[in-house]
């Protein structure tokens, strides 16, 4: 199982050229994964040259939003407390760069979108 469409692939790794560059970016999430079973999100917008790492807002649904690299390979390994697997919300739209989300998650202490 693939998290990423061809495009959202295209478009994090180059988020993730321009992070290593050291570039000042804040793109908009290119993907949204979250847990069926749980309170589990990760806003997704860059990858690293390897294709496996990628940077963005990870929430684990412990009140700790962070922002962070997560391996998108062990992402797939994951199950909910149901058994239930890590999925792509196919109805995300992002409304705001990263940082935004961020900014509201650290203060909520959930991403809610």
């Amino acid at each position: 199982m693939t998290f990423l469409t061809e495009l959202q692939r295209t478009q994090m790794l180059t988020n993730g050229v321009a992070r290593a560059r050291g570039e000042a970016i804040d793109p908009f999430p290119v993907v949204k994964l979250y847990t069926l079973d749980a309170g589990a999100v990760w806003l997704l917008v860059s990858l690293d040259a390897d294709g496996d790492q990628a940077y963005g807002l990870c929430d684990a649904g412990t009140g700790f939003p962070e922002l962070g690299s997560v391996s998108l390979s062990a992402l797939e390994g994951v199950r909910g407390p149901r058994g239930l697997r890590i999925v792509v919300d196919p109805h995300f739209k992002p409304r705001q760069p990263l940082s935004a989300y961020a900014a509201e998650a650290m203060r909520d202490g959930s991403i809610n979108d």
